[in-house]
């Protein structure tokens, strides 16, 4: 079949050097670069833009998603001040979410043992 390998989807190629993060400052836009993330899709560019979006020194945040059968994103961000970078509001907002995504999996941890404490007294 015509069709290219499942695993390409979601698995770096990293005989040929393949990157997860690339970024390239703007030429053009002052405080502005483009991240390009490998092997990911709208899940992660929406909670980025959305996380970025909070930061006030985020001026921009958007991202694009060059062709659908291209499992990357491209997203673009300008900062509103010339002394914070680009690159540090992205991590700042990847930290922020590993956090957000930490909590979640303990509070889903916790109701889980609190539904079986009931189901053991109620069985």
């Amino acid at each position: 079949m015509n069709a290219p390998e499942r695993t390409a989807a979601f698995l770096l190629d990293e005989d040929n050097g393949e990157q997860k993060v690339l970024y390239t400052p703007s030429t053009k836009v002052p405080n502005a670069g483009t991240f390009t993330f490998n092997k990911e899709d709208h899940t992660v560019g929406n909670l980025l833009r959305m996380q970025l979006l909070l930061d006030s020194n985020v001026h921009f945040a958007g991202y694009m998603m060059p062709h659908p059968l291209i499992n990357s994103l491209k997203m673009t961000v300008q900062t509103s001040a010339t002394h914070i970078a680009p690159l540090d509001v992205v991590k700042n907002a990847l930290d922020d979410l590993q956090s957000e995504t930490v909590s979640l999996g303990e509070s889903f941890e916790r109701g889980l043992s609190e539904w079986h404490e009931k189901e053991g007294e109620r069985g």
